[in-house]
């Protein structure tokens, strides 16, 4: 039921739904109603005649499996005892990632290429959300260049925003698209995405991005991510020169103090954490702030030392699976997403378990493809067909 063509339409405006609407949706209420119709509803349609590929999912990623079910439990243990205004609204959260990490296996139906294909489109539509922001913001409301820029719609935020952006730059780095005009489309697309993280100046996206570039090759080994890297470093140290008194302004941006503080709220409560969806404050540097601005402290915040082991078990999981496929094109682009995330989530991300929002591209979206895997270690070549081979 779930291969055929109608379901196959529904689920991939579905995807990209997700991907594209965070950008062009007019408000979030319209952003999170099309998931509910387009993303949340096929992955329940579907998943009893998808169950064959559940199945398959379970025997050849137990442990991950394992862990999302454990982190989910103790979420729902912590209720007992959170401070949130409405526990069963945390609850209702939980269900929404259940939903969505069951819709890849549905949607790939054993061909990873159908994945590669629509983020690959993904990509591309972000890249153009990326020149729209960049021409309604220096151009039609006259701001200076040295304006921080935010994205469209739920990207607005300069740091969430680059997060999103880098994170597309990253899949359209691995997955070459064949095709001239479609390599042409390509280009223009990683330039617009990679200027759009600069013209963030989100220090912390800027450094994911060009950590995670210079690594490339220890995973994909080839002539094209070598010189991909070589022409990164070059890039970053030009706009390293050209902006240096923008970067080096901000300081540290208080980062380690939050992060010492925020291990001193974990020791407070080191095995119940204050509970999921806790809300809380970091005080550091006679300062307030929100949140952690790190996402594993923010786990630990939330759910202690348990919750931030089984949330470490299934990050690390993920990885380890992605490593073993890394032969395999659709490996290579989770291990590189995966880095990516890693990164990006030590400087700024704190929401695990919010609704569908910037983060969820750090930090679920990478755990929801790693299911694929199963069927890219099964059908190695099958990705050939969307992407092109870089050259060895």
């Amino acid at each position: 039921m779930q291969a055929s063509r109608w379901a196959q339409v529904w689920m991939i405006f579905g995807l990209l739904w997700f991907l594209l609407a965070i950008a062009f949706a007019p408000t979030n209420k319209i952003y999170q109603q099309g998931l509910m119709l387009f993303f949340w509803l096929p992955a329940v349609v579907f998943a009893w005649s998808a169950r064959e590929r559940f199945k398959e999912v379970w025997r050849e990623q137990r442990w991950i499996c394992l862990m999302i079910g454990l982190l989910a439990t103790w979420g729902v243990i912590s209720l007992l005892w959170t401070n949130a205004e409405d526990p069963s609204r945390e609850a209702k959260r939980l269900l929404y990632i259940g939903m969505f990490l069951l819709f890849f296996p549905v949607f790939a139906c054993g061909h990873s290429e159908r994945v590669i294909r629509v983020l690959q489109w993904g990509g591309f539509g972000l890249a153009l959300s990326s020149l729209l922001a960049m021409i309604k913001f220096y151009g039609l409301e006259h701001n200076a260049w040295y304006a921080r820029l935010g994205g469209l719609g739920q990207l607005g935020h300069p740091i969430l925003g680059a997060y999103v952006i880098g994170l597309a730059a990253v899949w359209l780095l691995h997955w070459l698209p064949r095709g001239r005009w479609m390599q042409a489309a390509w280009v223009l697309s990683v330039g617009f995405l990679g200027l759009f993280v600069v013209l963030s100046q989100s220090r912390g996206a800027a450094l994911a991005l060009l950590l995670t570039i210079v690594a490339m090759p220890l995973w994909c080994r080839d002539r094209r991510t070598v010189v991909t890297a070589i022409g990164a470093v070059v890039a970053a140290l030009a706009v390293f020169f050209a902006m240096e008194s923008l970067m080096l302004a901000r300081g540290v941006s208080y980062r380690p103090q939050i992060f010492m503080a925020a291990v001193q709220m974990i020791s407070e409560h080191p095995w119940t954490g204050l509970g999921l969806g806790g809300d809380y404050r970091v005080f550091a540097d006679d300062l307030y702030f929100d949140h952690s601005h790190n996402l594993f402290t923010h786990v630990g915040i939330e759910l202690g030392l348990p919750g931030l082991l089984l949330w470490c078990g299934l990050w690390f999981g993920v990885l380890w699976q992605a490593w073993k496929a890394r032969d395999t094109l659709y490996g290579k682009g989770i291990i590189g997403m995966w880095v990516f995330s890693f990164l990006a989530m030590q400087f700024d991300a704190a929401s695990l378990t919010g609704t569908p929002r910037a983060e969820w591209f750090i930090s679920w979206l990478p755990i929801a493809l790693a299911s694929v895997l199963v069927w890219a270690r099964a059908k190695p070549g099958a990705c050939d067909k969307v992407a092109a081979l870089p050259n060895q």
